[in-house]
């Protein structure tokens, strides 16, 4: 997660140099994202597959810019049903310094009553079910070679992973949360599909953007009406015709010549001011008990740095000091698959004082 974090910040001060100062803003090019592809259906209906709707939505949004709007260019991150990588589709809006970035996806329910439409920005979710979301779209990764290494030890099923995830909010959260009322206005109004609403989750594609960026829930294709309606030419036209539309709003509203965005996109491109990091590091705890335990260095000489603290009458162990989260992750995951230790979790001190992990991810962050 360290890593992501590097990549996240090198990519925003490479782009500064791009921004003339205090030039008119222009939304001038987006990228457009069909989710899934190739050895990676997405969500299942009963007679579809999420990455052939989403295709085909996101093929026709993009004509519709491109029609009606030719001064923006459009850009796919696939136009075939091919896999692409997360972490490389978000590498193309960013290489193409994209003003916009507009993932298509499908929901799916184990229950077949769940119907609708909702649009999500990069943020920490709010409910059970937000979260499930973003697990389920995330999932795309165990596709992916070595994406234990790519994502820096990120599970896309471990709750605890998003806590990390979701500390860096999106720095264009007001700009992506105006395009995402504005898509699910008009499949409310010109479309007449059930509005589930906006709101927050931590999709990795989003993180890795350094752009404004929505994620398009268009419908479960695991609810009958919902999926027949997805599957339909009509239906695809629709919902296209709505992002576009949404789009186009975006756009109109970002350029007047009254808007701020300009100098807010300048000020947060600004090189940070360089602080020293507090004395935070994590460690994996693996055991403990009631009893004083000793380990046998040979055994353990693959966990370093173990220590004992009492707490309440038990003696807890834990090994290694970490200066990220990602780096205790991965050792977290050693400890746990190699070493047997299958409820090994992170614990996190400032200096010698035990702190609560968002404390933690909170300071280093800063």
């Amino acid at each position: 997660m360290e890593r992501l974090r590097l990549i996240f910040s090198t990519a925003l001060l490479l782009l500064v140099f791009t921004i003339p100062a205090f030039a008119q803003y222009h939304v001038n090019r987006v990228v457009i994202d069909a989710g899934h592809g190739g050895k990676d259906p997405g969500a299942l209906g009963k007679n579809s597959r999420e990455k052939d709707i989403a295709l085909a939505i996101a093929l026709k949004t993009g004509e519709y810019i491109k029609k009606n709007l030719p001064d923006v260019e459009v850009i796919y991150t696939r136009k075939t049903d091919v896999f692409v990588e997360l972490h490389k589709r978000a590498k193309i809006a960013n290489d193409a310094k994209a003003s916009l970035f507009i993932s298509i996806h499908c929901n799916a329910s184990t229950s077949t009553a769940a119907s609708g439409t909702e649009t999500f920005v990069m943020g920490l979710h709010k409910s059970d079910a937000q979260l499930e979301v973003a697990k389920l779209e995330n999932a795309a990764i165990l596709n992916e070679e070595n994406y234990d290494d790519m994502y820096e030890g990120f599970n896309p099923n471990q709750d605890e992973d998003y806590i990390t995830l979701t500390m860096f909010q999106d720095a264009f959260l007001e700009q992506s949360t105006m395009l995402a009322d504005e898509i699910q206005r008009q499949f409310r109004e010109r479309v007449k599909r059930k509005d589930r609403g906006v709101f927050q989750a931590g999709f990795l594609v989003l993180y890795r953007t350094t752009m404004p960026g929505v994620l398009v829930e268009t419908g479960f294709i695991t609810n009958t009406e919902d999926e027949r309606f997805l599957m339909s030419s009509d239906g695809q036209v629709y919902m296209a015709s709505a992002i576009f539309r949404a789009f186009q709003y975006y756009k109109e509203e970002m350029e007047r010549k009254d808007n701020k965005a300009q100098l807010v996109v300048q000020e947060y491109y600004k090189e940070p001011e360089v602080v020293k990091p507090p004395d935070v590091y994590f460690r994996v705890q693996f055991t403990s008990s009631k009893k004083k335990l000793t380990f046998d260095p040979k055994k353990f000489k693959d966990m370093p740095d173990i220590k004992e603290y009492r707490q309440d009458g038990w003696y807890k162990y834990s090994t290694g000091n970490f200066r990220s989260h990602g780096e205790a992750l991965k050792h977290q995951k050693y400890v746990r698959e190699n070493k047997k230790y299958k409820d090994a979790f992170i614990i996190c001190f400032l200096k010698d004082e035990r702190i609560s992990l968002e404390k933690a991810l909170e300071l280093t962050k800063k």
